[in-house]
């Protein structure tokens, strides 16, 4: 029977050739119609017979395009209007918006055959893409997604491009930044002054000498400038370091094959999936020994941070086969902005030795993405490039509500209608240039989407960036407490809506009592929450220089839970530090600058100290990274050895975890056992009192519901996540962790988003 239908597919279905995959349904099927991007997805207009039409509608839902992602298809019979051809007709800038607005996508299979293929005309060049790849999220303008609003406006297309553009059957059909060497942009390598030395091949092929002399060299790429060196010359990576400021943190390398990747690391499948994904993101990936890259690039771990060449430039890089493995950072001096415009060329000078730039303006700047896998366990550490902006469903209405997140690893998520869009990583908002870019990014939002904001989610601390900021916008304040916002981030993360408790395990947040939480045994949901339990409380004497310096964290501890001979300790384990700790010992004494405290990182800081692995921080959690990466050797399934803890109840009949005599213990130990023994005592025994204070709590309230949901950023730590999860499971219990966004500050701004449309909803 000969009849027509309608159908609207959202979802990501802009940018990733879903009209031209429609019209060739339309062809193989034999159907009349049209199909037609708006703000809210694509609507279909089809005719024909009815069996035909049902076969187009199952190859929609089972075989859309790789890059496609479909939320929701809705179908309705409408009237026979005798289309004469199937046709792909112009956007429509109606809807209500909210897009899926198309990611970054690495270069596909065909396009580096063609790139590789002398006889084709886009032979070696760094432009090259097609639906299924390149730029997308970084060169837009604003919705729809069609070329005039894009930063590829500037370069319009030449005749052979354009009849690829407009052949339904090609596959650069509509690929809004189809360019080719003669029509679109161009590299350039130009020297410190800013000389113009190269174009072109010729560029690129100067570039990896330039690399291979050890030089650094900053490189333009998708969504920023990156500075680049060869990771096998450890002087020039020292050199890199001093220039970008950043002495000890890890640097990310990009290998120039799977293949490469495996001569250094270990690689299961679920991290070969991510590295050879759309997305490539950089995967945390266990080293091989004598994998012969120099120690500075990754000081102090087992691990490496890797990815594969995501854009036609990278892969000529590694072409002649002269580069191997190469450091890939960003540009931008730690704690500032990505650099990423033309105008920002005079600070990457400063920076480097050379510089291959391009010509397409990037709109949105954007990091790498970065993950860790613990088995079939994805952990996103930062949520960037190919991953964002993907907008989030949810139950809750978050309709012209924004949250802003908090002041480490900030992202902030804008609300519309039942949908959340999260930013990509922005970064601490810690210097005016940080939150500049905050700012910029969030109005680009609320642009996109269309939202005037009416409510405004913010954590409750009182100094931070975000509180101010705020102030600047239209909507009334709802603060949020820090770890309730955790707690709800892995509800939302996992469609939870019934109260359960919550392990947040995390460096600082702001306490309802004015003390500083982050050890935290919550009860509850996105409406309210109860503080079941926590770590008791220790003295922080600086406060906030207590969390670069580790060393001082110890000597808070040691004071004050023995302060008869805690000085003595102190000074055999810090004798350099004789003059500051009869400073702190002061300041405890008369509470001078010194806050309470009971968080899991800075115990992570205290321990970490008192081994000597970090007692000074020169990056965030560096104390805690070096400790844990004693366990990256660690087998599965072992009973471990624990250190003696107490769990206690304060004046208010409330559990407090007392670690005194796991402290005591590792000090005696560290005089007398390695290292590496303590490091498996001291997590063994973090996963013991998790376990043991859950099973404590739920003696006391059995009433309570039997699923847990594990957040905060110490479950970055995998020994931590993994074992806590398992004990938990054997247990009875019903164990999540997070799957779509980061656990640590990262993916605080959905719990903010979500507690704040609770709170407005139960007024």
């Amino acid at each position: 029977m000969y009849q027509a239908i309608k159908v609207v597919v959202k979802g990501k279905v802009q940018g990733v050739g879903f009209r031209p995959f429609i019209y060739q349904l339309s062809k193989k099927y034999h159907l009349n119609g049209t199909v037609q991007n708006n703000l809210n997805g694509v609507i279909i207009l089809a005719e024909g017979e009815e069996g035909q039409l049902g076969d187009m509608v199952d190859e929609i839902k089972n075989h859309p395009p790789k890059l496609a992602k479909i939320s929701e298809i809705n179908i309705h019979p409408i009237p026979l209007a005798h289309y004469k051809e199937f046709t792909i007709i112009p956007s429509r800038e109606n809807g209500r918006a909210i897009p899926w607005i198309p990611a970054d996508a690495g270069i596909c299979e065909q396009c580096f055959e063609e790139m590789m293929d002398p006889s084709n005309r886009r032979y070696h060049y760094p432009f090259i893409n097609c639906t299924q790849c390149g730029p997308r999220y970084t060169i837009i303008n604003r919705l729809p997604y069609d070329r005039p609003h894009t930063t590829m406006k500037d370069f319009p297309m030449c005749h052979d491009c354009l009849v690829e553009y407009e052949d339904p059957l090609n596959r650069r059909h509509h690929a809004q930044p189809i360019c080719c060497p003669d029509c679109g942009p161009t590299v350039t390598l130009h020297a410190q002054s800013g000389e113009a030395l190269a174009e072109n091949q010729s560029a690129i092929t100067q570039t990896i000498d330039l690399i291979k002399q050890g030089n650094i060299v900053a490189i333009k790429g998708i969504g920023g400038f990156h500075l680049a060196c060869d990771a096998y010359q450890e002087r020039a990576v020292d050199r890199l370091r001093l220039q970008k400021k950043r002495p000890q943190k890890p640097l990310a390398v990009m290998v120039k094959s799977l293949e490469a990747a495996r001569d250094l690391c270990h690689i299961s499948r679920s991290e070969e999936d991510f590295l050879m994904s759309p997305e490539m993101p950089i995967v945390i990936l266990k080293s091989k020994r004598g994998d012969g890259l120099p120690p500075n690039i990754s000081p102090g771990l087992s691990t490496l941070g890797v990815m594969l060449p995501y854009t036609p430039l990278h892969h000529l890089l590694f072409e002649d086969h002269r580069l191997d493995c190469i450091v890939m950072t960003s540009a931008n001096p730690s704690g500032h902005p990505i650099l990423y415009k033309d105008a920002d060329l005079k600070h990457v000078r400063n920076i480097c030795d050379y510089t291959l730039t391009h010509n397409r303006k990037i709109d949105f700047p954007i990091d790498d993405s970065v993950v860790q896998c613990d088995g079939e366990h994805p952990m996103f550490v930062r949520r960037a490039r190919g991953f964002v902006p993907e907008p989030l469903k949810t139950k809750s209405d978050v309709d012209r509500m924004i949250a802003l997140g908090g002041n480490q690893k900030n992202t902030f998520s804008v609300g519309s209608g039942d949908t959340i869009v999260m930013s990509p990583h922005v970064g601490d908002l810690e210097n005016e240039e940080m939150i500049a870019s905050f700012e910029k990014q969030l109005h680009h939002y609320k642009e996109f989407l269309g939202v005037k904001e009416v409510k405004v989610a913010v954590d409750k601390h009182p100094q931070y960036a975000s509180t101010s900021i705020a102030k600047k916008l239209k909507g009334k304040t709802i603060s949020v407490q820090h770890h309730h916002a955790h707690h709800v981030s892995c509800m939302e993360d996992n469609g939870l809506n019934e109260p359960c408790m919550g392990i947040i395990l995390d460096g600082t947040g702001y306490g309802e009592d004015g003390n500083i939480w982050g050890f935290e045994f919550l009860y509850g949901d996105a409406q309210s929450y109860e503080r079941l339990a926590h770590l008791k409380y220790t003295p922080l004497p600086g406060g906030g220089k207590s969390v670069k310096e580790p060393w001082r964290n110890a000597v808070g501890m040691l004071l004050y839970y023995w302060p008869e001979n805690g000085k003595e300790v102190c000074m055999k384990l810090f004798p350099e530090r004789e003059k500051e700790i009869n400073i702190m010992e002061q300041m405890i004494v008369h509470q001078i600058n010194t806050p309470m405290a009971g968080t899991c990182g800075r115990l992570f800081d205290a321990v970490s100290a008192i081994l000597g692995i970090c007692p000074i921080s020169t990056y965030e959690g560096e104390a805690a990274i070096k400790l844990s990466d004693y366990m990256n050797g660690s087998k599965l399934g072992c009973t471990w050895e624990t250190y003696p803890f107490n769990i206690i109840r304060n004046s208010s009949n409330q559990l407090q975890l007392d670690l005194s005599p796991m402290i005591y213990e590792i000090i005696q130990n560290k005089f007398q056992q390695p290292i590496t023994a303590i490091a498996h005592k001291f997590h063994a025994t973090l996963v013991s009192c998790c376990i043991q204070m859950v099973l404590e709590l739920f003696k006391d309230r059995p009433e309570l519901n039997r699923t847990v949901v594990l957040s905060g950023g110490s479950f970055q730590n995998v020994f931590l996540a993994r074992e806590i999860r398992e004990g938990l499971q054997k247990e009875g219990f019903d164990v999540y962790t997070h799957r779509s966004v980061p656990c640590h500050d990262g993916g605080l701004s959905l719990g903010q988003i979500i507690i704040a449309a609770h709170t407005l909803a139960g007024r």
